[in-house]
């Protein structure tokens, strides 16, 4: 992955959204779709930019992913809604929802809002309670890179191959004081959804 990330040619676009919440630090959630995990450290640079840990389930998967990401720079927050056992559900949701919170008062916390079993780019309100919880922006993050292997997985996962093409494309969001949570959801679902789109026409990757 890190040979793959430092050799493809990367575009980026709307870039002095990300470069604000950088200069100010603290708390910020970094949001993409579970496709694009394996292209996520493309947007986070470690030089310039406030620590980040990704919140990851609990699972099995989960497990090998906290792994990669960690050997990259990227510790873990663990929790899951997916356990089969749903005391164990609970208990790793809600000491995920603290972890997190407690994260977003000094740094980043990255998470895909349809993971760990999708649907795909179905978001629940985990995301924008965490936002209208702690405070802290909500950074979409667009990520794309061509040629890419695409998995056979729920998500159809973005595996990057290396002297490619690649793009990220940022939009911000705060969570709108009273607003309805299921308007912010639908609101935000779109905003994460076109950065991705924007990311794909920038490469040329397909679906």
């Amino acid at each position: 992955m890190r040979f793959c990330i430092k050799t493809i040619r990367w575009t980026h676009e709307n870039q002095s959204l990300a470069e604000a919440v950088w200069a100010k630090g603290g708390g910020v959630l970094c949001v993409f779709w579970h496709s694009r995990i394996g292209l996520a450290p493309a947007s986070w640079p470690l030089d310039r930019a406030q620590a980040a840990k990704g919140l990851i389930s609990l699972s099995a998967d989960g497990e090998f992913i906290a792994k990669a990401v960690a050997r990259q720079g990227f510790p873990a927050v663990r929790g899951s809604s997916a356990n089969k056992d749903k005391a164990d559900r609970a208990k790793g949701g809600s000491q995920a929802l603290r972890d997190g919170l407690k994260q977003l008062k000094i740094g980043a916390l990255a998470l895909t809002p349809d993971g760990p079993r999708g649907p795909a780019r179905v978001m629940g309100e985990g995301l924008p309670l965490m936002a209208k919880l702690s405070g802290a922006p909500a950074l979409f993050i667009g990520l794309s890179c061509n040629p890419a292997i695409r998995f056979n997985s729920w998500d159809r996962a973005v595996l990057p191959l290396p002297f490619g093409k690649g793009a990220v494309v940022w939009d911000r969001a705060d969570f709108p004081e009273g607003a309805d949570m299921a308007d912010v959801v639908t609101d935000w679902t779109a905003r994460l959804t076109a950065v991705e789109a924007r990311a794909d026409a920038i490469t040329g990757l397909k679906s």
